[in-house]
């Protein structure tokens, strides 16, 4: 029996040590699933939409072919979310009680909007002290509103902010300075649009 056992155990032992790891690719391309993210984009701007047109007024309706009834559901459907919050509503309303105010500083290009989507003074020549105070208030809204989406929405502010940026340029007034960014360089320069 003892070497019975003995035998067992040598032969283990030889076929551990003699043991190969072999490492091959997968037949199959690995996949990721993107969705999640699309999905969280989709909200973010659903978001941003939503209070620039409370703020600004809302962006001009381009009918391409038959309308469709689904907007008006997935408009009620969104609005059944969790929302932004008590501070976040409060600087909506302060933001479109002082746009008459901005307009015409972008317009002259007094101010401009930098590719964070937050104001920044142009012309200091141009800029009092109530422009500076304008601006300051509007900036620290803006933060406000940034950082409730990105954690209504489980995302980062820059990406907000981007994606804000991406909305605020289409619709400044003309005349607005514009920071644009090179993605390929990482050089910003502002136009004016």
């Amino acid at each position: 029996m003892k070497r019975t056992v003995i035998a067992v155990l040598v032969v283990l032992a030889a076929s551990i040590g003699c043991a190969r790891v072999r490492v091959e690719a997968p037949k199959e391309p690995i996949k990721v699933d993107v969705s999640m993210r699309l999905d969280v984009y989709q909200h973010v701007v659903k978001d941003i939409d939503n209070i620039e047109d409370m703020v600004s007024g809302p962006e001009e309706a381009k009918p391409v072919g038959p309308q469709s009834m689904l907007p008006s559901f997935v408009g009620i459907a969104h609005a059944d979310e969790e929302g932004l919050g008590q501070d976040a509503e409060d600087a909506i309303m302060r933001r479109k009680a002082r746009r008459s105010q901005i307009a015409p500083l972008e317009s002259s290009g007094v101010i401009g909007v930098n590719s964070l989507a937050m104001l920044e003074i142009r012309s200091r020549s141009a800029a009092d002290a109530s422009a500076e105070a304008l601006v300051r208030d509007e900036n620290a809204d803006r933060m406000v509103i940034y950082r409730a989406i990105a954690k209504k929405n489980g995302t980062n502010i820059r990406d907000v902010q981007k994606l804000y940026f991406k909305r605020l340029q289409r619709h400044v007034p003309a005349g607005t300075p514009i920071e644009i960014v090179d993605e390929s360089t990482g050089r910003s320069s502002w136009q004016v649009k």
